[in-house]
């Protein structure tokens, strides 16, 4: 019973929480709202751009896309976010007079999600049928606009899961920023409760950080599920406006 009162009153002070749960509320969720959803479209966009340089005809921009897709996938995060926000920081500090590390920390969130996201577009595009792209060029589109509007439209959609599990990464790596220092009002979840867990000396504002996370990953995650579920079964097929009318008709006969 010792051992469960200590576990309690280790990580289940509701005092402390209820103390930093304001907080949380009104400042980390916000912010790493902010992180995670700047930086997954910037990642988007810079994503699809590495994609398509990787199935590009050209050897050069492939190995291009190759080098920094390896590079920023093999790294930890924690050390991408320390060389970018404290390697770079103080020369972009230069010429912006911007004292926030906050820009740095979404550009380090954009960069490591672009590379994963590049890879994601990338087997998703070349998972389609080449006959796609030969029918279009059948029909008179170049490869650009057969690319365009037929192909990567099609990879785009078979990658929606991977897409959305790529997003809750995001939403957990956005912890890591706290490593470059942020401004009380730019502090996002996991740094207002390591603040809290600091000062008072107890882990119980940890387990209220790790609740807000669950509150945002968990609901995610089954909508990975059903968007999976979705595009492997497809909508269910409606039926003829003749067919239903025969079926009337029938029953009416009898």
């Amino acid at each position: 019973m010792d051992i469960l009162k200590q576990l309690g009153d280790t990580f289940l002070d509701w005092k402390a929480m209820g103390e930093v749960i304001p907080m949380m509320f009104a400042v980390g969720l916000p912010n790493t709202l902010v992180l995670a959803v700047t930086s997954g479209i910037i990642g988007t966009v810079l994503g699809m751009v590495l994609a398509l340089m990787g199935i590009s005809r050209n050897a050069a921009v492939r190995w291009i896309s190759r080098v920094y897709t390896d590079v920023l996938r093999g790294l930890p995060p924690v050390l991408t976010i320390l060389v970018i926000g404290l390697g770079f920081g103080p020369i972009i500090r230069q010429f912006t007079g911007s004292t926030s590390p906050y820009p740095m920390a979404v550009a380090a969130l954009s960069l490591m999600s672009a590379a994963y996201i590049g890879e994601i577009f990338r087997s998703g595009i070349q998972s389609v049928d080449k006959g796609q792209l030969e029918a279009s060029r059948a029909l008179g589109f170049g490869y650009g606009p057969s690319m365009r509007l037929v192909v990567v439209p099609q990879g785009i959609r078979r990658v929606l899961p991977a897409l959305v599990n790529q997003f809750i990464a995001l939403i957990k790596e956005s912890s890591l920023v706290f490593l470059l220092g942020l401004l009380a009002t730019e502090r996002e979840i996991f740094q207002i409760g390591k603040d809290a867990a600091s000062t008072t000396g107890n882990l119980s504002p940890y387990v209220a950080a790790a609740l807000f996370y669950l509150a945002l990953t968990i609901p995610l995650t089954h909508f990975v599920n059903w968007i999976d579920s979705r595009l492997r079964s497809g909508r269910p097929e409606k039926k003829e406006p003749d067919e239903a009318a025969a079926k009337v008709g029938k029953g009416a006969q009898v």
